[in-house]
């Protein structure tokens, strides 16, 4: 007679990934939400139309957050997106930078919008890492000075672009998508790729988990640190330029709060404001998550003040999920 194979704890049997747990149950939240703007908006809601406004609305936010994520990730935060988008756009569309990207070619126009971004990154940068700058405070400064110099640089006027190849290119809808969503598509997808499957993403998570101890295990975490604001900077040129491709301007006005909305949708998304766990997926789902609620609004006429309680309700009740899990933890 043979012996009773032992029973397995329920313990013991195998359960879904944490990280796979809380994507899930962020989609099962978008899909219900997407459900409710059904049920009030009709077919308005559910129109090819309406769904490629919603992505075309949600990618410029969206290219901001995927930077965001990366450093709020790392335990550190960045305030001046917002400005440094619109000084991004003021500055490529002055009258020289069209000038010469008249004369010779419309990607000059994105070389100026990006090196502005990666520039202002590396400011961040080394004020945090080498400075020793709060985070909070050191971005908030540029915040400060970039929305100056922008309005300085414009003259608190909005600059029409009148470059012919740069209108054509942002007017295309290449299989019938939008450009701008394209571009939104292949940020999110490098950015996955850089934050799950190297290096320069788990070395992220490390220095937002313990930044001693991951310098004493031999990482240059400062000259990390630095990479990451510019990687953030490069986001907010690569958005910079999508908001010129999508008004065909530059004005001081360009991101006017977008830190408080890229901010919003990591929280939302999952990654910890402390540091230490973030997720690209997430944040897609978080932008996605906001764009939808705002468009199901706007269907249902609703007043704007409706809006931000709604959007600060989802922010707190994050927050509050955040902190109730990490206490679960450590207990």
């Amino acid at each position: 007679m043979s012996a009773q194979a032992p029973a397995v704890p329920a313990t013991s049997r195998r359960r879904l990934p944490p990280s796979v747990t809380r994507n899930l149950g962020l989609v099962i939240a978008f899909l219900v939400i997407c459900l409710i703007g059904y049920l009030t908006a009709g077919a308005r809601f559910a129109s090819i139309d309406n769904t490629m406004t919603i992505l075309r609305l949600a990618a410029i936010i969206g290219v901001v957050s995927i930077g965001q994520c990366f450093v709020i990730t790392s335990g550190g935060i960045d305030l001046s997106v917002g400005s440094m988008l619109g000084l991004a756009t003021v500055w490529a569309t002055t009258g020289a930078t069209q000038y010469y990207a008249d004369s010779t070619t419309w990607l000059l126009m994105v070389f100026v919008a990006l090196a502005v971004g990666v520039v202002g990154g590396i400011l961040n940068g080394v004020m945090v890492a080498y400075g020793k700058i709060v985070p909070f405070m050191a971005t908030l400064a540029l915040l400060v000075a970039a929305k100056g110099l922008a309005e300085w640089i414009a003259n608190r006027q909005t600059q029409i672009i009148k470059v012919r190849g740069f209108e054509q290119f942002f007017s295309n809808d290449p299989l019938g998508i939008p450009v701008l969503v394209w571009i939104f598509a292949l940020v999110a997808a490098g950015g996955w790729v850089l934050y799950n499957r190297t290096t320069f993403g788990r070395r992220t998570i490390a220095i937002g988990g313990n930044v001693e101890a991951t310098r004493l295990a031999g990482i240059k975490t400062d000259r990390h640190i630095v990479m990451l604001y510019a990687l953030s900077g490069l986001t907010v040129g690569i958005a910079a330029v999508m908001m010129m491709g999508r008004t065909m301007a530059g004005t001081s006005t360009h991101g006017s709060l977008y830190e408080m909305d890229a901010i919003a949708a990591v929280v939302v998304g999952g990654t910890l404001l402390r540091g230490g766990r973030g997720t690209i997926f997430g944040t897609v789902i978080g932008v996605l998550i906001f764009t939808t609620l705002t468009n199901i609004f706007t269907q249902n006429n609703l007043p704007l003040s409706v809006q931000q309680i709604a959007k600060g309700a989802i922010i707190i009740a994050a927050v509050l999920l955040q902190q109730y899990i990490a206490s679960r933890k450590t207990a």
